[in-house]
């Protein structure tokens, strides 16, 4: 057993160690697995932690996205300092423009249709108990009155395109008659803000009514327009050459190719053509026609231009007279001259009075008055023919050189003429002629090298006190009167240095004399306007109109007719029509059944532009606190939620908010705790 033992011992201690060993690693691998266990839980406690802050960091950013989205369509605001009192009513004034510019359209129809809209909307933004005027271009009365919601709705779908256009300044006038008292007061202006609106740099307006200008953006339209027509001369004679001049207007950007342009009279066309017109510009086209009998004539020029329209025709009126009247009062030496004249063509119809015996009541029916020779013209005569002038009458004076210089200037002073320095006798020549002159301009065809001029024998000299109505048609050597015109009025006086008679010299009998003579009878200025624009308080002009106690004048035209207020000033008849013709074309001026005159009215051209103000010149001009300009394209929310009765809007500052806190929670998701968990 001795030997045994160490064996045994060998073999034990090689099976304990082994044991032994394993045990030992048995408690180290125990003591790092519970340490593994202790991290591992250590490492889900933190990752549970990050977890819940994510969740809660992408819950937060969810509800204050969702929040801030609801109050951007709540609309909040900070206050204006001049903000009114909630506790009151409110009064609101809208005006509807509804000019033909307003036919434009854009990507949402017509600018007249969604003016309508905008004022819808504006309207619902204020309470049941607020009131309301509707203003248009018309003027109405019936837009004076302050209606309820319903009412304003109703009168609002009533509304059409109008003839007639206003500047800033009238609306406003016009919306300040009714916006008074103690409520709180606004002032809204839907329009395109043409800048034909604006009349003036500086707007007027009251600190106590919040004003807000709505404006409303067209697509660019480019427009010709028929701009005017006028005749080379305000006397018209049957059968005679006709001459009338068109003046077209290119309102676009572009240049106007062969544009069609048309001339119709009374319903028959007398000329037919087509212009072009540089971008921008005006071009001027002279029609001839002839043929016309005595009466009043319908004319009409018409182009075509598209889309815009209402400025493509211009319709005028005229009188073709069957003579024209010329009334001649003489001296006791007057000669025969100017009745020899006269009685050369039978359109004019020449009546005679002696000085001694002149009939002033007949003046207002003669186109022309020639005061041949007179020895003692009186201060009588000289108020009369005063108030001729004034009416836009003619007179050519012819004085007798051997009548009392101070009782001739006397007279001469009533008409507001020169005065008579002295008698001249020695003899001289014309030395100056105004061949460019309305008289002489068509009268020679090739103007002579040596023309040969009047010469005088005896002749006035004149003191010249004020020069800036005259026009020099013949003059002598030095530039002194021999045959001037002046302006009186609406009217115009010849005066001639010298007389008729041979001894005076040879004007009489010179070849100038009846071209002289006839062309300025035909100048006279006592002309009705060819056409009236609507949208204007119109006076109409017309001669001397002799109404009986239970008579009274008639404007008619189809399913129109009106009684005008007469007014007898200065030898003529104006005759106030105010506003009531709202309608283009031809109006008959009639006593009794006798047809007295034709008027035309046409569409005003003020419309013809489309240019119009942009918002910062809009702003520029407003200048003021208690004015806002809102763009329709850019500010549309906010005009459907009464943003323009309010100081400072949040609504955008809420929406940027509501996004940044939704990408928030997008970055949240995607890259908070992205990391590989560790096991």
């Amino acid at each position: 057993m001795n030997f045994l033992y160490p064996g045994f011992l060998f073999a034990l201690l090689s099976v304990a160690i082994p044991v032994i060993i394993h045990l030992f690693n048995f408690r180290k691998f125990k003591k790092v697995y519970f340490s593994n266990v202790q991290l591992l839980k250590e490492v889900e406690q933190q990752n549970s932690s990050r977890e819940k802050l994510k969740n809660l960091l992408i819950l937060a950013s969810r509800i204050l996205a969702i929040i801030f989205l609801v109050l951007a369509f709540s609309q909040p605001y900070i206050p204006a300092h001049n903000q009114k009192a909630t506790a009151l009513n409110n009064i609101v004034s809208i005006y509807i423009d509804n000019s033909y510019s307003m036919e434009a359209v854009n990507k949402d129809g017509s600018l007249l249709d969604e003016a309508k809209r905008r004022a819808k909307e504006l309207v619902k933004g204020f309470g049941v108990n607020d009131r309301f005027q509707l203003l248009t271009n018309d003027f109405e009365g019936k837009h004076q009155r302050l209606l309820n919601e319903e009412s304003f709705l109703k009168a609002l779908d009533e509304v059409k395109i109008s003839a007639a256009s206003r500047n800033l300044q009238q609306i406003l006038n016009r919306q300040e008659n009714v916006l008074s008292g103690a409520e709180n007061k606004y002032s809204f202006l839907i329009s395109d803000f043409q800048k034909n609106i604006l009349f003036t740099k500086k707007l007027e307006t009251k600190t106590d009514i919040q004003y807000s200008f709505l404006k409303l953006n067209a697509n660019t339209l480019a427009n010709v327009a028929v701009d005017s027509v006028w005749t080379l001369s305000p006397n018209h004679q049957p059968g005679a050459n006709e001459r009338l001049v068109v003046q077209l207007k290119n309102y676009s950007e572009e240049d106007a190719k062969n544009i069609p342009l048309k001339l119709s009279i009374n319903n028959q066309q007398k000329g037919l053509g087509s212009v072009t017109i540089p971008a921008g510009k005006t071009v001027k086209d002279t029609l001839n026609f002839s043929g016309l009998n005595a009466g009043w004539q319908k004319g009409v020029v018409s182009i075509k231009d598209f889309p815009v329209t209402f400025d493509d025709t211009l319709s005028f009126s005229f009188k073709v007279d069957r003579s024209f009247p010329v009334l001649s009062i003489n001296g006791p030496d007057a000669g025969n001259y100017i009745k020899a004249l006269f009685a050369a063509d039978g359109y004019y119809k020449l009546a005679e009075n002696v000085e001694s015996n002149i009939n002033y009541s007949n003046f207002t029916n003669y186109g022309l008055i020639v005061l041949n020779g007179l020895k003692n013209p009186s201060s009588g005569l000289a108020q009369q023919l005063r108030t001729y002038l004034k009416a836009g009458g003619t007179v050519v004076l012819f004085p007798d050189l051997d009548a009392d210089i101070q009782t001739y200037n006397s007279f001469l002073s009533g008409l507001s003429l020169p005065t008579i320095q002295g008698l001249n006798t020695t003899p001289s020549r014309v030395d100056q002629i105004d061949l460019q002159n309305p008289i002489f301009k068509t009268v020679f065809e090739e103007i002579p090298k040596n023309l040969d001029l009047p010469t005088v024998s005896r002749y006035y000299s004149f003191v010249e006190k004020n020069t800036s109505n005259k026009e020099d048609i013949m003059s002598l050597a030095g530039r002194r009167i021999f045959f001037a015109k002046y302006g009186l009025g609406n009217g115009q006086i010849y005066l001639s240095a010298t007389g008729l008679n041979a001894n005076d010299g040879n004007l009489a009998r010179h070849p100038v004399f009846v071209p002289l003579i006839y062309r300025l009878a035909l100048s006279g200025g006592n002309e009705i306007p060819l056409y009236y624009h609507i949208g204007n308080d119109n006076t109409l002009a017309s001669k001397k109109i002799a109404i009986g106690k239970n008579q009274s004048l008639k404007i008619t035209a189809d399913h129109f007719e009106a009684i005008p207020e007469i007014r007898q000033v200065d030898g003529k008849t104006l005759i106030y029509i105010a506003d009531q013709v709202k309608n283009a074309g031809f109006y008959n001026l009639k006593l009794a059944d006798s047809l007295l005159a034709v008027y035309s009215f046409n569409n005003g051209r003020t419309e013809s532009d489309l240019h119009y103000l942009s918002k910062t010149e809009l702003e520029q001009l407003a200048g003021k606190s208690n004015l806002k300009i809102f763009d329709t394209d850019k500010d549309a929310v906010k005009l459907i939620a009464g943003g323009n009765k309010i100081g400072q809007t949040l609504w955008k500052l809420c929406l940027i908010l509501s996004l940044i806190f939704i990408a928030s929670e997008i970055l949240l998701i995607r890259f908070f705790n992205n990391t590989k968990k560790t096991i």
